[in-house]
């Protein structure tokens, strides 16, 4: 079936089993003599004790037959293993890809005293379901054909056969990521486990001398990006995607051509569209496309749009025979890619045409659902599909992507709903045996379908398709049914949804439409009828379930999914009683019940019960990124810093991208150093929250304490680089660039490069709206008198000290703040007297006394235009005469200077120059007689008019 089978093949002696794999004939490995023992079916004696569940059973028979012989053991393994890879590929038959099965499975691998009994078939499969929930999520309570990936679960997972079969482990991996998707939500177990299984498997498949294939990393790799997308680890997800793009020679690029996409159109307008072309070596869908085009491979039907306004497809601009340069220059595209026809490109890979459907859910998976992200998808999803995928399941999957993205747009929603409705159909009838017989908890179903139904020689093998379903990631039967369901809502057709969701048995989803139409009513009736009795008890006949309140005793045993109608319960309700229930009946390990739980006590500010609830969850989920984010949060308002700096710390471990992480990180480490500069912060007062970290933490902590003895700034430091990372995620929050201002500024000695840059980008953002008081004079200033102090000035041989300086503050550091000054602070100023003295300074030291005095001036107009001070207080009066003096000074040891500025500036340090002002005289003697004449009512006989009256002496007769 893959490449994997392939290393089987080289390494054992059933080449008979795996070829009946490989073709698809799962009936026959599960019928060996071996197999029906090992299920029981020929030894039904065995099982008759009702202590023992079918799953146990099972699971006590594969180890008693690895355990039985050790001279045959890998043998042994392999022959199992073979079993395990029928059932869990059966399995998937079923209930992903179809054709339906050929044989019973409950008949196959259930004894017969089971099987031929509906009561004690349900309630195998009832335990059989039961026994896939992980850590409080429930596996679907009506999964079909269940006991297949039970058996698939138990073989795959013994740890004999990971030791002694090559390849074991990968699909050891498989089989719990799709444990991991039948759950309503992602659990850390699991997680856990198939994460540690691939850092084995990365040095086993991806080293140098593996005995894998590239098609098989190139497998390998694939899967792996659908299992980090699939965890919300999309930066590994698309370095995945890249890798193995780079190691099958596929190019591909979303580009722009031009084009017209509606009837009406009569200019071109750039187009997005993917332009990809899969390695020439080894390309069996090209070579097929060019040798024989008439025998194109089967593939599920696809709807016409049928509008009257948009075209089918975009109709790209006719290229021209020559090789188009102006293309190639605007979007950089390789020639191979340049010189591909938008309209008609060869057909890809079926492994490429999953790489770019990969590409479009980590797109879908990280932007916001709005219409740019959808416009960025399609091309994708266009691609596959025009280039005719070679693979039923491939293209299945295109058809889905392009009907999620479709369903949003008011002219192709249409079809994005009735091609959504034909899969739904289309996976129904491949995966529901025509004679009816019993699938899921004995019910029995015979399957319609919205499109005729295709004829065997139009359909597609079963090897087909599987062969990439582990690399697609297509939904299952009941997946796709819900979400048909979830698009009715958007639409507005809650009736068609509430009729799906009910069918499906998802009562939690059923709930949740009736609450999102404000029927809330509706919604916890739904739910509490199937969490409790009837209100007049047990054996109560409930004649309308609209009247019934359903108010009594608890149902024993619960639904599989209680702990997630708890929660929904007690959303609605807003009751933390029912959060307390989910927690108590999934046995303390549904974290979703705790983090509720978290949020209602935060909302009530009970942040001790709040810090509790959300560590509970954390020992269940370590990996949940919120549920850390909001611990740090309700530690900071505890002012436990030390905690709350481990707990942003794993947040920004989770996600690096998360700026109010790194933000509230910066915070939490300043707080720490304030704390207790001699410990770091871990005093007395904050033992329990260090108590509470696990023993990695607390070497953790440990050592940090030690780095911060060493370094009395370290956590400063460390917030420093916390918030210039916040910044550079927020480019745009001008509150975390003020707090990397002042932190930047307060180092000993100051990171002036991160200070000139907050500075600067502080005014680029609130500039416009609050004007000079963004500026924060008292860094100008710093930076100003660093500038001064540290800029050494040797002029060369016959070079005057200005053209020296001007060389030095050319570069570096003294360059940044001159910009910053002259360019960004300048326009700024109108009243700060502060700042104009500061340019006034800067001015002087570069030697250019004309730029000086014109500050001063400036400096003392925003003084003496205040209004009031004429009549106000003496300290008003004071301020006005301290300006004015001087100003007077700058008149005199500036106005005499030659300019070194302008075109009147003569060369060398100007001593040919005219004087900067020669009636600087007369400017000063102007300045204060004005101010005596405004003052002269209020302010004569004050020390400030003696001054002024000492300054005029000074310059009469001039």
């Amino acid at each position: 079936m893959d490449d994997l089978l392939d290393i089987l093949r080289g390494g054992s002696s059933i080449g008979q089993a795996l070829s009946d794999l490989r073709d698809g004939k799962f009936e026959a490995v599960l019928t060996q003599d071996f197999a029906q023992e090992l299920f029981g079916v020929s030894r039904e004696g065995d099982i008759q004790d009702n202590t023992i569940s079918w799953t146990d059973y099972i699971s006590r028979q594969v180890d008693n037959f690895l355990r039985s012989n050790s001279r045959d053991l890998e043998s042994r393994c392999h022959r199992l293993l073979v079993v395990g890879l029928a059932a869990c590929h059966a399995f998937i038959q079923s209930n992903v890809t179809g054709p339906p099965l050929d044989f019973s499975s409950s008949k196959t691998v259930i004894p017969a005293s089971y099987a031929s009994e509906e009561a004690s078939l349900k309630d195998v499969r009832r335990l059989a379901i039961a026994s896939l929930g992980v850590d409080g999520e429930a596996a679907y309570s009506l999964t079909p054909n269940v006991e297949l990936f039970c058996i698939a679960k138990i073989i795959l997972n013994h740890p004999l056969i990971e030791e002694n079969v090559f390849g074991a482990r990968w699909a050891k991996v498989r089989v719990n990521f799709w444990h991991q998707r039948m759950l309503s939500e992602v659990t850390a177990t699991l997680q856990t486990a198939i994460y540690r299984d691939i850092d084995r498997l990365n040095e086993e498949v991806l080293a140098a001398d593996s005995l894998y294939s590239d098609e098989a990393k190139a497998r390998y790799l694939i899967e792996r990006a659908v299992i980090n997308t699939h965890h919300s680890l999309d930066v590994k997800a698309r370095e995945d995607l890249d890798r193995v793009s780079s190691l099958r020679g596929f190019e591909f690029a979303l580009t722009g051509l031009m084009g017209k996409r509606t009837k009406f159109q009569q200019k071109d307008v750039s187009q997005l569209v993917v332009l990809a072309r899969s390695a020439e070596e080894g390309k069996k869908a090209t070579e097929s496309s060019d040798t024989a085009p008439a025998e194109e491979a089967s593939k599920p039907a696809t709807l016409d749009l049928n509008d009257d306004t948009l075209l089918e497809n975009i109709s790209f601009t006719q290229k021209p025979t020559s090789s188009s340069t102006n293309i190639r220059e605007e979007s950089a595209l390789p020639e191979s890619l340049a010189s591909l026809d938008p309209s008609n490109q060869p057909a890809l890979n079926p492994l490429d045409s999953i790489i770019l459907l990969s590409l479009a859910s980590s797109i879908t998976n990280t932007s916001p659902l709005h219409g740019l992200t959808r416009e960025e998808t399609l091309p994708y999803a266009t691609r596959v599909l025009d280039g005719g995928s070679t693979n039923w399941q491939v293209y299945t999957q295109a058809l889905l992507v392009r009907s999620r993205i479709e369903g949003y747009k008011s002219r192709t929603v249409e079809r994005g709903v009735l091609q959504l409705q034909a899969l739904v159909d289309q996976v129904i009838a491949d995966t529901t045996p025509d004679t009816g017989a019993s699938t899921a908890l004995g019910e029995s179903s015979t399957a319609t379908t919205f499109l005729p139904r295709p004829k065997e020689s139009e359909s597609a093998p079963v090897s087909e398709r599987l062969k990439y379903i582990h690399q697609v990631c297509s939904p299952t039967r009941w997946e796709l049914e819900a979400e048909l369901a979830s698009r009715w809502v958007s639409l507005g057709g809650l009736r068609t949804a509430l009729e799906i969701y009910e069918r499906l048995h998802m009562w939690a989803e059923a709930a949740l439409c009736w609450a999102a139409v404000e029927r809330e009513d509706k919604a916890k009736r739904m739910i509490r009828k199937q969490l409790f009795h009837p209100t007049a008890g047990p054996d109560a006949v409930v004649a309308d379930d609209d009247e019934e309140s359903w108010e009594g005793p608890e149902r024993e045993p619960p639904p599989g999914d209680a702990p997630r109608l708890y929660c929904i319960l007690g959303d609605i309700e807003n009751d933390p009683k029912m959060w307390e229930c989910a927690w108590e009946v999934s046995k303390n390990r549904y974290a979703r019940a705790q983090r509720s739980l978290g949020r209602y006590y935060f909302t009530a500010k009970d942040f001790p019960r709040a810090e509790a609830a959300y560590a509970s969850s954390l020992k269940v989920n370590p990996l949940n990124h919120p549920t850390w984010f909001a611990l740090g949060c309700v530690r900071l308002t505890l002012e436990q810093w030390d905690a709350a700096v481990q707990a942003f710390a794993r947040t920004v471990q989770l996600d690096d991208t998360d700026a109010e992480a790194w933000s509230n990180l910066g915070a939490a480490l300043l707080h720490l150093e304030a704390a207790s500069p001699t410990d770091n912060g871990f005093g007395q007062g904050n033992s329990n929250a260090e108590a509470q970290l696990s023993h990695d933490d607390a070497e953790d902590v440990a050592l940090y304490k030690q780095q911060s003895k060493i370094d009395p700034q370290q956590n400063r430091k460390q917030a420093r680089k916390a918030l210039a990372r916040a910044a550079s995620l927020k480019y745009d929050n001008f509150r975390i660039w003020e707090n990397l201002l002042i932190v930047a500024a307060s180092i000993k000695p100051p990171v002036y490069s991160d200070v000139v840059a907050a500075q600067k980008r502080l005014i680029e953002l609130r500039g416009p709206t609050v004007g000079e008081a963004c500026v924060d004079e008292d860094i100008i200033d710093m930076l100003i008198r660093h500038v001064i102090a540290s800029t050494e000035v040797e002029p060369a041989p016959g070079q005057s000290v200005k053209d020296a300086l001007d060389i030095a503050v050319r570069r570096g550091l003294p360059r940044l703040v001159i910009e910053l000054v002259e360019k960004h602070v300048v326009p700024l100023i109108t009243s700060s007297r502060r700042l104009w003295d500061l340019v006034a300074k800067l001015a002087l030291w570069r030697k250019r006394p004309a730029t000086a005095l014109d500050a001063h001036e400036k400096a003392w107009r925003t003084v003496v235009q205040q209004p009031g001070w004429e009549f106000g207080t003496e300290a008003q009066w004071n301020i006005v005469v301290d300006a004015t003096i001087e100003l007077t000074e700058a008149y005199e040891s500036l106005g005499p200077m030659p300019k070194t500025e302008g075109l009147a500036a003569g060369g060398g340090d100007g001593e040919d120059a005219p004087p900067v002002a020669k009636d600087w005289k007369f400017k000063a003697r102007s300045a204060i007689r004005g101010i005596m004449g405004r003052g002269k009512s209020t302010w004569e006989d004050t020390p400030g008019w003696e001054r002024l009256t000492n300054a005029m002496a000074d310059f009469r007769g001039a």
